[in-house]
């Protein structure tokens, strides 16, 4: 497997990075008392990935089983213990670990445990998950066309 094609070819660099410091405040509140940080968006990224730090609260449970047909998920725990279903079991992942799951691969994740958690969420190829994590916990609310058609939007295929 070789290097993809560049996407820069002037030669000479630029000045193009992006510094986002630890104590920027999250883009999104959760009802449950966790945070959600757009650390890298599709946007930002030219759609090569989104990365999202997701804080979650005690006991904040999770989405149910799902999978993704255009996107790619990987999870790596930063603190407490997030449970992880791989498609075939649960696992408490807890800090270092990581959990990548492709295309098609079935997943949930949640928080049953009395402390807070928190992670990197990655997505790839970049896909504007920023409107699917705002909008989210107003899905129950809607009708069952409005929810068909915001799901399919935002990549998310439900099993459960």
């Amino acid at each position: 497997m070789s290097y993809p094609e560049p996407t820069y070819t002037d030669g000479k660099g630029e000045i193009s990075a992006t510094y986002r410091p630890a104590s920027t405040a999250a883009n999104l509140l959760t009802r449950s008392g966790g945070s959600t940080h757009y650390l890298a968006t599709t946007e930002t990224t030219h759609g090569e990935f989104g990365l999202y730090r997701m804080d979650m609260a005690p006991r904040a449970g999770g989405p149910a089983t799902h999978f993704h047909r255009s996107i790619s998920e990987s999870f790596f725990i930063l603190d407490g213990t997030v449970r992880i279903y791989d498609g075939a079991q649960w696992v408490d992942a807890t800090q270092g670990d990581f959990v990548y799951v492709p295309q098609g691969g079935l997943h949930a994740f949640r928080n049953d445990s009395e402390a807070p958690a928190s992670m990197l969420l990655l997505f790839t190829p970049g896909a504007p998950r920023e409107e699917y994590f705002e909008k989210v916990a107003e899905a129950a609310q809607w009708s069952e066309e409005e929810r068909t058609e915001f799901f399919i939007k935002h990549d998310t295929y439900w099993t459960d």
